[in-house]
């Protein structure tokens, strides 16, 4: 058991001298609000979202999260009713500026994925996190984007822990 958390703990790693992460109370998934949000506008004009979230980012010296999923995924939506809970949110808020991108059934917006060096399915599903350094437009979690695409496998707090990891 201890193998399997270590190997979990090994593929969540990122970069050091993050910020810490809020201790979240919830301890389990099954603990949160239901219904699970549905966070995917499927509507959205995503490219326009996109460019108007990075230029906020930009603006407030905060890394841009791009949340790229849908609403059919489980997965998805315990990722974003993970940060809506209240100890995580104004944590998420001071570091990130954050827009979600429906991306269908992997048949839209994947221009988006694209510019970042995604292609088909993300290499691991979704969501698929990016995290993007707003200045430079480059992809900081290079690699790990589909690090949550199996969320129901880990926990709130590794959740939490996880996005808290690409602060600094």
């Amino acid at each position: 058991m201890r193998l399997v958390f270590a190997a979990i703990a090994l593929t969540l790693a990122a970069p050091a001298l993050a910020a810490p992460a809020p201790k979240v109370a919830t301890a389990s998934f099954a603990q949160l609000k239901t219904p699970l949000p549905l966070p995917y506008d499927e509507k959205a004009d995503a490219k326009a979202q996109v460019a108007a979230a990075r230029a906020r980012a930009k603006a407030q010296h905060k890394l841009l999260l791009i949340d790229l999923g849908g609403n059919w995924c489980l997965d998805c939506r315990l990722l974003a009713a993970t940060m809506e809970l209240p100890e995580l949110r104004g944590f998420l808020a001071k570091h990130y500026e954050i827009v979600t991108v429906d991306v269908g059934r992997f048949d839209k917006n994947l221009d988006i994925a694209a510019k970042y060096g995604l292609n088909g399915h993300f290499g691991g599903g979704v969501p698929s996190v990016l995290i993007v350094d707003p200045k430079t437009d480059s992809l900081k979690n290079a690699g790990r984007t589909a690090a949550l695409a199996d969320a129901r496998s880990l926990s709130p707090q590794a959740l939490a822990d996880w996005l808290a990891s690409w602060t600094k």
